[in-house]
């Protein structure tokens, strides 16, 4: 009889909500994509580009276009200079580049330090790699990082330290006394940093994105992820890129090219044209995000829910204390089957289940459906 390699891994809960969601006719606010396109242009340069027979296998790393429009941003936005052939590698979705990452440098036996809660693809990529997660809570409602907890589980098998920020499911962000500590932790070792910012132009009430990008102390050591997902509205597209130094990105593109070799060479084609000529989009993005959460919060003031607004991200945490003490999976199920309208249980995404009664809400969706989300949830 086959062994699993992931005995304890089912079917992730993204997938489960949205099925629960199309089963009972709910609406979907699981999932974390939008319910609107990607924009106009974007689309029309993806079929310009399919149409003159940009069809076949594009560079592994990349088309270079691509690269140096991503060199560019992270130069204006992160004064980081970065070399295009050396240090960026495209990807097909920032879940393979973390993966690619895990697997290029932890070895059996190694420590890698998970925040919780973790999104769910990071444990298995570390287990499969033979590395152990050390799974370190962060606490409702502020889901700031005990930093004298991490000091405190550094051991010398401690192999990669795991950020993410903005941080799904929480909505927390980093900020730089983080970055400080954070560089001051792992000075004079070999600990390497993974970092996940793929909602990094995601972010509110004018507070700066921390890319470890910004800090040369950590960027020497990191991989940095982010997602052309996330910030072109197109999720289902998987194209994202790792930026990391040239020994870390040698590495990480043996693993890369072995896992999907290359990514849709139309869509890269497209998005190096789109960031080119119309950066706005990205810029104004927190601004276009937050007016969301801004809608969907003040929707929801006379609920019984309580939040704290989101620092980032285009997730909503509602705790839901005060209407029941159901554990947040049976919660979640009963939602979606009774006032139809689906949610995730932050509870799956740690090692240890919290007691905490607490719900994600994605509101990357249109206008009309938060405020009919937003009904159904004043009237539970």
């Amino acid at each position: 009889m086959l062994e699993s390699k992931l005995p304890k891994v089912g079917t992730t809960i993204f997938q489960v909500m949205s099925q629960m969601a199309l089963d009972y006719q709910a609406i979907n606010l699981s999932q974390g994509f939008p319910d609107f396109d990607c924009p106009e242009e974007l689309r029309r340069l993806v079929s310009h580009y399919m149409n003159i027979g940009k069809n076949q296998y594009p560079p592994m790393i990349g088309i270079p276009q691509l690269r140096e429009q991503i060199t560019r941003k992270v130069k204006d936005l992160y004064d980081c200079t970065v070399d295009m052939d050396q240090d960026v590698t495209v990807v097909s979705g920032a879940t393979e580049a973390l993966f690619a990452a895990i697997h290029a440098v932890v070895r059996p036996g190694d420590e890698v330090i998970v925040f919780d809660p973790a999104y769910d693809s990071y444990d298995p990529a570390i287990t499969l790699a033979g590395g152990k997660a050390v799974h370190l809570s962060l606490t409702a409602p502020d889901f700031q990082i005990d930093w004298q907890k991490v000091e405190d589980s550094l051991t010398e098998k401690t192999r990669l330290i795991f950020l993410n920020t903005p941080h799904n499911p929480t909505g927390n962000v980093l900020n730089s006394e983080d970055m400080k500590t954070l560089a001051s932790l792992v000075k004079g070792t070999e600990i390497l940093i993974l970092s996940d910012e793929v909602y990094e132009h995601i972010i509110f009430d004018g507070v700066r994105h921390e890319s470890i990008l910004r800090h040369q102390a950590l960027a020497s050591r990191a991989f940095v992820v982010s997602s052309f997902g996330k910030t072109y509205h197109a999720t289902g597209w998987k194209v994202g890129y790792c930026i990391a130094p040239a020994a870390l990105s040698t590495e990480f593109r043996k693993i890369h090219q072995f896992l999907t070799f290359t990514t849709v060479p139309f869509l890269q084609y497209a998005l190096a044209d789109f960031m080119e000529q119309c950066p706005e989009h990205h810029l104004n993005l927190s601004s276009f995000y937050q007016a969301k959460r801004d809608l969907f919060c003040d929707l929801l003031k006379e609920s019984r829910f309580k939040f704290k607004p989101a620092g980032g991200t285009y997730f909503q945490l509602l705790d839901y204390s005060e209407i029941t003490n159901m554990e947040d999976t049976e919660y979640a199920n009963l939602l979606t089957k009774e006032s139809q309208i689906a949610s995730i249980p932050i509870s799956v995404f740690y090692e240890t289940k919290p007691d905490d009664h607490i719900l994600r809400f994605c509101f990357a969706k249109d206008d009309n459906t938060l405020e009919e989300a937003a009904e159904i949830l004043r009237k539970i």
